[in-house]
């Protein structure tokens, strides 16, 4: 990961110059802090009462609160408060079954093995048992999934950077997974994976007229854009009165590309693992589930940029083509 800034800094226009402010990270007491100089980007929480790690808030360029506040901070006007797991922007899976081990079973019927996208009963937990900042602006976490009862079944490493980019700010996140314990498939299912939830002021059902959610081929809103494999998708609106956005970009090295679980009430997430099963018009036919030999890995990247503006404005397949850069 120590080539990510140095290839970032050498891709023009897309990428800030040194005069732009340095990002950093600082990490304490189950946080890490993102900033570019003295404005905090996002905070990552990891800490262990959390059910997965997440990030909260999330600032487009003039500290533009762009994801949904709740249920971190409660009593925000006009907020929705529904699928509590929802939690800003976050990375998991809602049916991760491992082979050979038995797993307590979700409440949900649905689910094969372990659901970390849910918080209902039984859900799983992707607990950080380790965390450490490098080269300044990064973040490396290993994580244990386990089941509701603590029986690990999968490790990740997961490594996040942050980087200045011109017209707006780019978290890039790189997920490993390990079948440390044993083989593991990822079910069919929607409910996945490297999601967030958009402002209730910004999403769809606002009826703002300036809201706007499209993917890489120009095609715009829910019944375009959902369950479609895309490069990138793309949220935009007006909150509190300014006009940003925040865009998940699937990188181009993932052997199993996304499908998009996007929907007008707020919620965009690039999903591998989904399949037939879960209706993808983008999946029709597929039920080849994405599988891990014991002692397998499997490689992702995925970016969460944050810009001004609409998806032209903010530049969004400019930031994109940098970010497919990355080595």
């Amino acid at each position: 990961m120590k080539h990510v800034l140095i290839t970032l800094l050498l891709i023009a226009p897309a990428v800030a110059r040194a005069a732009e402010p340095a990002a950093t990270v600082k990490v304490a007491n189950g946080r890490a802090d993102f900033l570019l100089g003295e404005e905090l980007v996002s905070s990552y929480h990891f800490a262990a009462e959390v059910a997965k790690p997440y990030f909260w808030p999330l600032h487009a360029p003039g500290q533009i609160v762009v994801t949904r506040g709740w249920p971190m901070v409660k009593g925000l006007p006009k907020e929705t408060t529904d699928h509590v797991h929802q939690k800003s922007a976050w990375f998991c899976h809602g049916d991760v079954i491992p082979e050979g081990v038995t797993v307590v079973p979700s409440s949900d019927k649905r689910v094969k093995g372990v659901d970390f996208w849910s918080e209902s009963k039984g859900h799983g937990r992707i607990v950080c048992v380790k965390a450490d900042s490098f080269n300044q602006s990064g973040l490396v976490t290993q994580n244990e999934w386990r089941d509701s009862a603590g029986t690990k079944i999968l490790d990740e490493t997961r490594t996040i950077t942050l980087l200045p980019v011109t017209g707006g700010r780019l978290l890039v996140i790189n997920v490993e997974f390990h079948a440390s314990v044993c083989p593991i498939a990822f079910g069919d299912t929607k409910e996945g994976s490297m999601g967030v939830r958009v402002s209730d002021e910004m999403c769809l059902s606002a009826k703002n007229e300036k809201n706007r959610m499209v993917n890489a081929e120009g095609k715009n809103g829910e019944k375009e854009a959902w369950g479609m494999l895309s490069a990138w998708c793309d949220y935009s609106g007006d909150v509190g009165g300014k006009h940003a956005g925040i865009a998940i970009f699937d990188s181009p090295a993932n052997a199993s590309k996304a499908a998009w679980h996007a929907r007008g009430y707020g919620l965009m997430a690039a999903n591998p693992f989904g399949r037939r099963e879960s209706g993808f018009p983008g999946r029709k036919g597929q039920d080849d589930l994405v599988k891990l030999a014991k002692d397998g890995r499997l490689k992702l990247r995925y970016g969460i940029y944050l810009h001004g503006g609409n998806a032209t404005e903010g530049k969004v397949a400019e930031a994109y083509e940098a970010f497919t850069k990355i080595e």
